[in-house]
């Protein structure tokens, strides 16, 4: 029976892709809630009722801010300072402006930058395997959001996360680790105060809610439907309609062949603003040792490469 069931997972696709779905997870029953991950749970879903209310609060002073809220925490936070610089190290910023991007991405809702950062390296160093944190073999669901909501699942996998030594040397970082929830609380307390209800809709309920999905889009969507442009040895896919909401993330099978790189976008019509960002900081004299894969690198990634050998 149990040969049965296995052999019926192997078999079933991720809808419009051929992403196979060879593991099985109870994602909401069957399985322990932690205190966590209610927690989690809970702060997430207020951030989508409170987006529900969107229509009935609309204001064009809210809808800006909202938007240039979403500009910050995205591509100077998440993309740039998250990923790029704490993540990859792809390149190098004065210490108070990288602090100062790592607070943006705070305010991403995507918890602190040394969780965050852990998160991702074990991502690229066990992708699509047993330990990978939101592999698509899960699921969609799962590799979306359901990990997030499964705080049992990380610890299977991570005993002792000893990948951040380098963010946890740093007084800034573990500050923020220990504080995080005052921080994102604090925000809305003085958003309320300063807009009231609509504000707070728009500013913590739809930027939130949108910027975490379509963050998460990276972690499901590409690597479920696009193209590979790169021989990798994961399910890693170019998304055009992900890069375009996630400021060049999408790019995603890019990143993976490449994951020093701070350019995503390789190609010149592949838009990838952090990357327009970075290339302005660097004009400055501000953004230093920023790494792109040369033509040799391009070469051993290549599928023509490949079928050489």
């Amino acid at each position: 029976m149990v040969l049965n069931d296995t052999k019926e997972l192997k078999h079933r696709k991720i809808f419009l892709s051929d992403v196979e779905v060879t593991r099985k997870r109870n994602l909401f029953w069957g399985r322990k809630w932690r205190s966590l991950d209610i927690k989690m749970a809970s702060v997430i879903i207020s951030f989508h009722v409170l987006a529900l209310f969107a229509p009935f609060t609309f204001t064009w002073g809210a809808f800006w801010i909202t938007f240039m809220g979403y500009i910050l925490t995205g591509i100077f936070g998440i993309t740039m300072c998250y990923h790029r610089l704490l993540a990859h190290h792809s390149l190098k910023l004065p210490k108070w402006i990288e602090y100062m991007f790592a607070y943006l991405g705070v305010h991403a809702l995507q918890r602190d930058p040394i969780y965050w950062v852990s998160i991702h390296r074990y991502h690229h160093q066990y992708v699509e395997k047993e330990k990978d944190p939101h592999t698509p073999t899960y699921g969609f669901w799962f590799s979306h959001m359901g990990w997030i909501f499964d705080s049992g699942y990380i610890l299977e996998k991570y005993q002792e996360r000893k990948n951040v030594e380098d963010l946890k040397s740093q007084a800034f970082y573990r500050f923020i680790k220990r504080t995080y929830a005052w921080h994102i609380f604090g925000l809305g307390a003085l958003v309320y105060a300063w807009g009231g209800f609509p504000y707070l809709v728009w500013i913590m309920g739809v930027r939130n809610t949108w910027g975490l999905h379509v963050t998460c889009l990276v972690n499901s969507a590409c690597h479920i439907w696009g193209k590979r442009a790169w021989n990798t040895d994961d399910l890693s896919k170019n998304n055009w309609w992900v890069a375009m909401v996630t400021f060049g993330e999408g790019w995603h099978n890019n990143h993976h062949a490449f994951e020093y790189s701070a350019r995503h976008g390789l190609e010149w019509w592949q838009i990838d603003l952090c990357w327009y960002m970075i290339c302005f900081l660097e004009s400055i004299g501000l953004a230093t040792n920023v790494k792109v894969p040369n033509q040799t690198h391009k070469l051993k990634k290549s599928f023509s490469s490949a079928t050489k050998f």
